[in-house]
């Protein structure tokens, strides 16, 4: 009988606006992907757990003679990262005899968002959809699984404002879970980029577990890789970034208003509230206007016209 596996448990905990950059870094370690789970505090007054805004963020090494080895190499990338954002220590604990992916995949549950979708893990029976659109995910990061607010608000936002028989351009894909949201509710033609090579081919693992893999397509790239093509996905009627703040700013000024299609929209997430200001004048400066926001916690999902 072989021995069963044990692990290294690395977690810290860190603010939501930070959550996903952890997240990134962590991912590089462990080949069985990141866990994050909001914390929450008591409210005495309400009677009830309540978000505290911090995350906390656990990756599992398996522990074989590589584990020191990955070990200082996570100190190092997260060392460096707190020399520009403020991070708990990392913290470490051994755990002996079980099988974590069992436990993990305990936390993914099918999700229902919006009228029309349901998110559903790869282990899980598609018959549990119901009437619902399902979107089958196997989940690297709590990122790309629809559990975190920002993927949701823009998966809602998505299906308000259709993308029936329009092409769709997904930039910053991830797991690919927005490419193939678009696919579900009638999108013509799909593009989803990444600048994380590792992104591609857990996207193309989700498109085809979704039976999708001529109907999306999944690069290596950015909005400016996109602005220099020559075939009509220069361009889309629905370009959706949901990313992190001061990146979409960024983008916004290096020309990703140039990939939306007149009169398109352009669907923003992973925004704080506090940046919704910042965010709204460079959109402003590039002829994009606010059609609508949609608010979780502290989170907001910007929905922007191209005029």
């Amino acid at each position: 009988m072989d021995k069963p596996q044990a692990w290294l448990e690395a977690s810290l905990i860190c603010s939501a606006e930070l959550a996903e950059a952890v997240a990134e870094v962590f991912s590089r370690f462990t080949p069985d992907g990141v866990v994050l789970n909001n914390i929450t505090r008591f409210d005495q007054t309400a009677y009830e757990e309540v978000p505290t805004g911090e995350i906390r963020v656990a990756a599992y090494l398996p522990l074989d003679e590589s584990v020191e080895e990955k070990k200082h190499q996570l100190d190092q990338a997260i060392w460096h990262m707190s020399q520009i954002a403020p991070l708990s220590p990392l913290s470490y604990a051994q755990i002996a005899d079980q099988d974590w992916m069992s436990l993990w995949k305990q936390h993914y549950k099918p999700l229902e968002i919006g009228k029309k979708l349901i998110v559903l893990p790869a282990w899980v029976d598609q018959s549990l959809a119901g009437e619902r659109l399902p979107i089958r995910i196997s989940p690297d990061v709590a990122f790309g699984t629809g559990s975190h607010p920002s993927t949701q608000l823009c998966l809602i936002a998505l299906e308000k404002y259709g993308c029936k028989g329009l092409n769709v351009l997904d930039v910053g894909c991830g797991s690919g879970i927005l490419s193939i949201a678009a696919v579900r509710l009638g999108a013509n033609q799909v593009l989803g980029v990444d600048t994380d090579q590792a992104s591609i081919p857990s996207a193309d693992r989700n498109a085809a577990l979704n039976g999708m893999e001529n109907r999306v397509t999944f690069e290596v790239g950015t909005h400016t890789n996109l602005l220099n093509r020559s075939d009509q996905l220069r361009q889309a009627p629905r370009v959706l970034a949901n990313i992190l703040a001061p990146v979409l700013i960024k983008m916004l000024n290096s020309g990703l208003a140039d990939t939306v299609s007149p009169s398109g929209l352009l669907i923003l997430g992973g925004i704080l509230d506090t940046q919704v200001h910042d965010v709204l004048n460079a959109a402003a400066n590039h002829g994009l206007t606010m059609v609508e926001g949609f608010h979780d916690g502290d989170w907001v999902v910007l929905v922007l016209r191209k005029h």
